[in-house]
């Protein structure tokens, strides 16, 4: 049996590098494991968000503030990150460096066109809506469950920054490869989240 580590120092990684070690391996399924975790704090989130929807005293409701259009491309944006993030990964297994880099590039201007519509939504409700933090259950429950999911968005591009450094640094190697296995994988998860939070808080909002 060959060693993987050195396929990497004679310039040959696997095909899946990101697997190619047992600490690569490791590093998977724990990650697997904190998302998870991930998973059970955003359900409580959204068990909150749906007792407190109609709690909104003298306040706005969400068929008052939610502009769908606007929150649709916010979503097909977001989508498409991730589309592109998995295009990144083919690039890795293919060992094609820049061409990873870009499609990594790419998700990180997708999701800082995603940033930047969820503050703008943020913005008009405070500003032109009087919707704030505290102005009834609702707006507290509709700002730390989508707040939230932003505050994951901007730590995914910060780490992916982070990634892209590393390969201009280290080139990809068996060390590197299983970050950026990782990170994909929490990308895909807080771009599901995001469609759970568009069909339960921003549908049904319109709807019911």
């Amino acid at each position: 049996m060959t060693n993987p580590h050195a396929e990497a120092v004679n310039g040959q990684l696997p095909h899946e590098p990101e697997k190619a070690t047992l600490e690569g391996r490791n590093k998977i399924l724990g990650f697997w494991l904190f998302m998870g975790g991930e998973a059970v704090l955003f359900g409580t989130l959204f068990a909150t968000f749906l007792a407190l929807r109609n709690q909104t005293l003298d306040g706005p409701t969400a068929n008052d503030l939610f502009h769908l259009p606007l929150v649709a491309a916010a979503t097909f944006t977001l989508l498409v990150s991730s589309l592109t993030s998995v295009f990144a990964i083919q690039a890795m297994h293919k060992h094609n460096v820049k061409a990873l880099i870009s499609w990594l590039g790419v998700t990180i201007l997708l999701g800082l066109v995603f940033l930047g519509i969820e503050i703008y939504e943020f913005y008009e409700y405070v500003v032109h809506k009087e919707f704030g933090m505290t102005t009834s259950a609702f707006s507290s429950a509709f700002y730390t469950l989508v707040g939230f999911h932003g505050a994951h968005v901007a730590f995914g591009l910060g780490w992916i920054g982070l990634l892209i450094g590393q390969l201009y640094k280290k080139g990809l190697t068996v060390v590197t490869a299983p970050k950026i296995y990782v990170s994909a994988i929490y990308w895909h998860f807080i771009d599901v989240v995001w469609v759970f939070i568009f069909t339960v808080v921003y549908l049904l909002g319109k709807v019911v």
